[in-house]
């Protein structure tokens, strides 16, 4: 519990600093205005721009507005009656709009924002771990929110934030640096180096209440050194000292939670199948990757790999690796059916067209699937069998929508 003045003498600290940061690029998303009677909830991972993004709304929005920041040490102690406090500041400010970033951090903060809603204010939110915010959104909140994830720049931001220009060079560069706004400005690899950390300790051992944070930490750079690799329980849990592989699965689920890893599963139409199965894990970044990684090669293909992961992730949610004889990377559907198939490779040579074609082709034919596409480095060109159609795209290309 905390006294008034005291929140809000931190509010106004808050204030101070908050209306001098630059709002930056801009991000899209539909306008405010539209979203009048439900919370907005910005999710994602830490350091991607959430912030930036409230700050760009609050400009746009008309009025006064009270913005908290519940990740300020000074609010240590704050719980779910110092709310009424904050209201009785948004009354003597006159303000019905409120911006909170971090608010999961408060126990049953969903309780303020359905009375909030309910007494016609407007509320703006960011959160940084998926679980705690869905689990609470669908209690309270059902029906009267509205999610947004935000993830690190994408190619075409990376273009915007950078002024380069499309083309090998700059998603060469992309591919080294990544698109943490933070790294973008400084140029320095420690920056990524510390978020890894930050990411690693607040938002999953602090949070799950992990004290064998060695383990942890050894498990998750295991992960960002095998990027586009299948992972399961059992095989994690003889190479690490983390008990059950239930216990690894758990901490599996706590990376997906902060927004850190994604685990992909094979294709099937069976649901039961792509539980059992091996699942293929990628980073949020791939700078986070190049910075963090313990492999001792370049790893460009793979890390390819998983920019094109990450562009197909901003657009769609269900995504999947397809092996049957063959592999292919990529399978996107779209409620619950095929929609895009997409391969990888860096260089298509001699050694690996044959192969690189058969895995993409066997998932056309077992999809029912005349289109498909294999994303590259620098290369472009069409291949054309009967009436399957294979077109090859270099990622500058197809990174901004030419499929």
């Amino acid at each position: 519990m905390l006294a008034q003045n005291t929140i809000e003498q931190v509010i106004d600290s808050q204030k101070e600093r908050y209306d001098q940061l630059d709002t930056g690029l801009e991000r899209e998303m539909k306008s405010p205005e539209r979203l009048r009677n439900f919370a907005l909830i910005i999710t994602g991972v830490r350091r991607c721009g959430k912030s930036t993004l409230m700050r760009q709304i609050n400009k746009s929005l008309p009025g006064n507005t009270l913005y908290v920041n519940f990740e300020d040490p000074r609010l240590a102690g704050f719980e779910l009656s110092d709310f009424n406090r904050l209201n009785s500041i948004s009354h003597k400010r006159e303000t019905g709009i409120f911006l909170f970033d971090e608010i999961q951090i408060i126990d049953k903060w969903e309780n303020y924002v359905r009375f909030a809603l309910d007494q016609g204010h407007r509320v703006f939110i960011t959160g940084s771990n998926a679980k705690m915010l869905s689990i609470e959104l669908g209690t309270k909140l059902t029906g009267r929110h509205i999610t947004r994830e935000l993830f690190p720049f994408s190619y075409a931001e990376y273009l915007a934030f950078t002024g380069e220009q499309p083309g090998q060079e700059s998603a060469d560069s992309y591919m080294l640096k990544g698109g943490f706004p933070e790294m973008l400005k400084t140029d320095e690899p420690e920056v990524l180096m510390r978020l890894f950390q930050d990411i690693l300790i607040r938002d999953v051992a602090v949070r799950h209440g992990i004290r064998n944070t060695s383990s942890l930490q050894q498990l998750a750079v295991w992960l960002i050194s095998n990027i586009g690799k299948p992972v399961t329980g059992n095989s994690l849990r003889k190479i690490f000292d983390i008990g059950s592989s239930s216990s690894i699965m758990d901490y599996l689920s706590y990376f997906s939670d902060a927004y850190l890893f994604y685990f992909v599963p094979v294709f099937s139409f069976s649901q039961k199948v792509q539980m059992v199965n091996a699942k293929k894990v990628y980073a949020v970044d791939t700078g986070l990757i190049r910075v963090n990684s313990r492999s001792f090669t370049r790893d460009d293909g793979r890390i390819l790999e998983n920019m094109v992961f990450l562009q197909l992730r901003r657009l769609h949610q269900e995504i999947f690796y397809f092996k049957q004889k063959k592999e292919c990377d990529f399978i996107v559907c779209e409620k619950g059916k095929p929609a895009v198939i997409i391969q990888v490779c860096m260089d298509l040579n001699s050694d690996n067209l044959e192969r690189e074609m058969a895995g993409i082709r066997e998932a056309m034919e077992f999809l029912k699937m005349s289109r498909g596409t294999i994303v590259t480095h620098n290369q472009e060109d069409i291949f054309t069998f009967g009436d399957q159609t294979v077109k090859v795209l270099p990622f500058s290309k197809w990174a901004q929508g030419v499929m």
